[in-house]
């Protein structure tokens, strides 16, 4: 039998376990009797140091394991039947959630946006499109931070969304599976995203937990009986605790944001040899996804040696997706951008 031989990946964020002070953790919990579906002293810690660095007491906080079943679990419970939520032609629940939220019964409408993001112009022409009860009525705006092709809001750019979105009556959701690397690569601190959503969820799976996501509902209309409505989608998780016990690493001595941190500054640091070298990029990322844009056989080339996502093709060429992880190091990046001088030289 011939086995698959493992190459390096710079693939995706979430290729490794987990960061080994969340695996310690879990170590240290193997022996414990924990009560079930997230009511257990580690998920009570975990949210608690949330809370805290949100500085926000009130706010509701619910583990799941995954980001699709967070965005369904949000979108389907906000949405009344006949409404739609708004989205980015990028977003992830348009295209990497194989008609999820549409499965709920709840429409994605999409808008071209720029550089992967949503403006209130967007909103407001949407509306406006969207008359009367023969089209369905959008009730929700859907965002991520970071991006799909890793670019971030800014405060002011999110603050203004905000204010649209409480001006015409809409919920304003932030996916924020990439939320570590987003907010480092920004003007926006995690206490102010209090103040300029009404939802958002708090990633781990690709922020170097083994799974799992912190559902964030700041506002009052989107708190009660949310548990009912996880449970309806089968995203409570009966060891609740094993999500709950990596939130409570992640967050006790902000490993959560270094991570976030580290992989970015790997990632600069990748963009800016690649740059060196002449090799354009698709888009100007700050956070932990670049995507170079290279010759069809160099890529078959690349391919050879290491993981990587084909993203797209760009007049003749083929622009790929490198992502650092908190796993990444320094030494494998040189690897790679020497592995590309001989390749295109």
């Amino acid at each position: 039998m011939r086995y698959r031989e493992m190459k390096y990946s710079f693939r995706n964020d979430y290729s490794e376990m987990c960061h080994p002070e969340i695996m310690t953790a879990l170590i240290e919990a193997k022996n414990e009797q924990n009560v079930g579906y997230g009511l257990d002293i580690h998920t009570d810690n975990a949210k608690l140091l949330i809370r805290e660095k949100l500085e926000c007491e009130n706010c509701d906080i619910h583990f799941v394991t995954g980001g699709t079943q967070a965005n369904v679990s949000v979108i389907s419970y906000a949405l009344r039947a006949f409404e739609a939520v708004l989205a980015c032609e990028s977003g992830h629940i348009n295209v990497h959630e194989t008609g999820a939220i549409e499965a709920t019964g709840h429409k994605v409408y999409t808008v071209k946006g720029r550089n992967g993001k949503l403006y209130p112009s967007d909103i407001t022409k949407s509306l406006k499109y969207h008359q009367d009860e023969h089209m369905v009525k959008i009730g929700m705006v859907y965002i991520s931070q970071s991006t799909e092709i890793g670019t971030v809001y800014t405060y002011d750019e999110l603050r203004a969304l905000y204010n649209c979105c409480k001006e015409n009556n809409l919920y304003l959701y932030i996916d924020g599976a990439r939320l570590s690397s987003g907010l480092a690569a920004s003007d926006v601190h995690f206490n102010m995203l209090k103040d300029l959503c009404d939802v958002m969820y708090i990633g781990g799976t690709k922020i170097g937990m083994l799974s799992g996501e912190g559902i964030v509902i700041f506002n009052d209309k989107l708190k009660p009986y949310f548990r009912y409505h996880i449970k309806n989608k089968g995203a409570m998780l009966a060891k609740g605790y094993v999500v709950g016990i990596q939130f409570e690493a992640a967050f006790k001595d902000d490993l959560y944001f270094k991570m976030g941190q580290h992989e970015n500054e790997l990632a600069r640091f990748l963009s800016s040899e690649l740059k060196q070298l002449g090799i354009p990029m698709l888009s100007e990322s700050p956070t932990n996804q670049i995507f170079p844009i290279f010759n069809k056989d160099d890529v078959n080339e690349l391919a050879k040696l290491y993981e990587f996502e084909i993203w797209e093709e760009v007049e003749n060429q083929i622009a790929i997706r490198f992502v650092t992880s908190w796993f990444t190091t320094k030494e494998k990046c040189i690897e790679l951008i020497n592995d590309i001088k001989n390749l295109i030289q």
